[in-house]
């Protein structure tokens, strides 16, 4: 959640490490700082509340601060209020060892009073200060090295981490240690960088090194050496990152949430692409041959927010054609519950990041039992897809807006190709139909692409609904996934009370929160369900609600029962979800927008959720 950068090479460090957190910006934050050391060891820490504008005012663009090593990090409150004196880095008592860290110590207090019981102060909140000081401890303890210092600090340390270190006698290195939080290392033309996400050093360096759990690097002289913990030298292959600098750019749109809503189609074909061939789809690249799609007795779908609307998507349209039993979990609820796995069941993991906490520990809970894992990640090298049995990429790109929107389009493609190839490998479906199901599938960037050619009477809506104060969203089978995924964005970006109901539900209990004024948003896409949903919505409209209804072309007689109807092409209806979502995203930025708020930041979210 939190964003961490890493420089040391012959340049002024502080105007890189200020640049590569205005990139991590995305991420979430609260308060932001900059420690950078000159070439006798000798430290300047410079911290800041709020946005990083402040932290660049302060050091003048980082021209103020002389040295050519240093740490930055952007923080988000979990030890600590929100200041200046919690904000990182953090340095041990006598400035020997500086640090920065991101994820949850948590022994932290335990470890806390050992330090005081040998001398130390606290001077914050946070347990970020405790790892700083323990690294010190043990470094001054066995008069080792720095690698010894922080081999046996997390020996000591529970929880998860990822942290960049320097110390005052290694006045040009910086050390960097992993567990459970992502982190990337860099080297390029005799200068090396460090980040907690791609993003921040793409500007410098596109081959990049992932270092493991419970791994150490150390960044010297324009290399990087990497250490496990015993202190042993081990060799890491560097990896080349595809999309370069420009993609995470904003591209002349107003918010980067409306530049990768646009990006949409572009991600649907290139995730579709990568496993296209011809008028047939080929998954043994991503590990599952039609032979092993045979064996599956059932599937397990694991993941968190959107990525976990996305499953609910893939329960309906893999068990309506494949016939297999399909549940869906709440990665966050699925380790605690004990499940209970078959011998021949999947577990999908689904994270854009490939680094979301809940999500990964959901995955090595499920290899622990045994089960065969199959992830659908977007970042190549994530921990979860390091780990997982199978990957399937997702060819997003970067993402940077915290409301997810190309991303989760390019998720929705890579289950229908799984559902859609699944049917065919058991016999389920018809090869004409299969040919029919592919081909569809490489027309929905087109329809989005229509979708987004007229937005107008979207805008129009959505300034007139920046003061609602509640706002439901009904449908029935998919439409119900897709209202899910339609709350969630406008709850998340505009702050409105927002939630989703299977449509049939409203009369227990919900309807009785509709009154004059609410908002009700009925997606329509169902023939089958056409009439039961008209009939709910007539149910909320006698009881003084907006109606806004999103259905496909045809359905011309929903305007006389809604208040504004906006319409989408027509497509088979398994893959309803990715054309209806587009209108809701627009909705939700619009009125993001109309009320004047921070698009692509909302607040007290962060883009990748890599703490528990």
């Amino acid at each position: 959640m939190c964003g961490i950068v890493g420089y040391t090479g012959q340049r002024q460090a502080a105007p890189i490490l200020l640049d590569g957190l205005s990139k991590l910006e995305y991420r979430g934050y609260d308060s932001a700082g900059i420690a950078v050391r000159d070439g006798n060891g000798e430290i300047e820490i410079v911290k800041a509340k709020g946005r990083l504008a402040a932290l660049s005012e302060k050091t003048d663009c980082g021209r103020a601060l002389a040295g050519t090593c240093g740490i930055g990090h952007t923080r988000w409150a979990t030890h600590g209020e929100p200041s200046e004196n919690n904000a990182h880095p953090h340095l041990s008592d006598d400035g020997n060892v500086v640090g920065v860290h991101n994820g949850i110590i948590e022994n932290y207090q335990e470890l806390r009073e050992k330090l005081l019981h040998n001398g130390y102060h606290f001077y914050s909140d946070t347990d970020t200060e405790v790892a700083v000081k323990l690294i010190d401890y043990y470094y001054k303890k066995y008069l080792g090295t720095p690698v010894d210092a922080i081999n046996h600090a997390m020996v000591r340390i529970r929880g998860s981490y990822a942290m960049a270190i320097m110390f005052k006698e290694y006045p040009g290195e910086v050390f960097a240690a992993r567990k459970d939080c992502p982190m990337i290392l860099g080297a390029a033309d005799g200068e090396c960088y460090l980040a907690s996400d791609a993003t921040a050093i793409l500007k410098y360096t596109r081959s990049v090194y992932y270092i493991g759990d419970l791994e150490i690097g150390r960044l010297k002289d324009g290399a990087v050496t990497f250490y496990n913990l015993d202190g042993d030298e081990i060799e890491k292959e560097k990896v080349e990152i595809l999309w370069d600098e420009e993609a995470a750019e904003k591209a002349g749109y107003e918010h980067f949430m409306m530049k990768e809503i646009h990006e949409q189609p572009r991600a649907i074909t290139d995730t579709l692409g990568s496993v296209l061939e011809g008028d047939s789809l080929n998954l043994e690249g991503v590990g599952l041959t039609d032979e092993a799609l045979k064996e599956i007795s059932d599937i397990c779908i694991v993941a968190c927010g959107s990525a976990y609307h996305v499953g609910v998507v893939a329960q309906y349209v893999i068990e309506d054609l494949a016939k297999v039993p399909v549940r869906v979990e709440l990665a966050s609820e699925f380790r605690y519950r004990k499940p209970l796995l078959k011998e021949k069941e999947l577990v999908v993991i689904i994270s854009q990041s490939g680094e979301t906490a809940d999500s990964l520990a959901a995955l090595r809970e499920a290899k622990s039992m045994g089960a065969k894992t199959f992830a659908i990640v977007n970042v190549v090298g994530s921990s979860i897809a390091r780990e997982a049995d199978h990957v399937f990429y997702t060819m997003a790109g970067p993402e940077i807006a915290v409301a997810t929107t190309k991303a989760y389009s390019a998720q929705l493609i890579a289950v229908y190709c799984l559902a859609v190839q699944m049917a065919k490998a058991r016999a389920q479906i018809m090869d004409a139909y299969y040919k029919e199901l592919v081909k569809e599938m490489t027309l929905l960037p087109g329809k989005i692409n229509k979708i987004l050619e007229d937005t107008g009477r979207l805008q129009w809506l959505a300034a007139r609904q920046a003061n609602v104060k509640d706002a439901f969203f009904i449908g029935r089978g998919i439409d119900y996934a897709i209202s899910l995924e339609g709350s969630l964005k406008m709850k998340e970006i505009s702050y409105i009370h927002s939630e989703a109901y299977a449509a049939g539900e409203l009369k227990h209990g919900t309807i009785s929160l509709i009154e004059n004024g609410t908002l009700v948003i009925s997606v329509i896409t169902q023939s089958g369900l056409y009439e039961k949903i008209v009939s709910n919505m007539v149910e909320c409209k006698s009881r003084g609600a907006q109606l806004f209804g999103l259905t496909t072309y045809g359905n011309y007689n929903i305007e006389d029962t809604t208040d504004f109807v906006i319409y989408v092409p027509k497509t088979d209806e398994h893959f309803a979800a990715s054309l209806a979502v587009v209108p809701l995203q627009l909705l939700a930025y619009y009125v993001s927008l109309s009320k004047g708020l921070d698009v692509d930041k909302p607040r007290n979210l962060a883009k990748s959720v890599t703490v528990e």
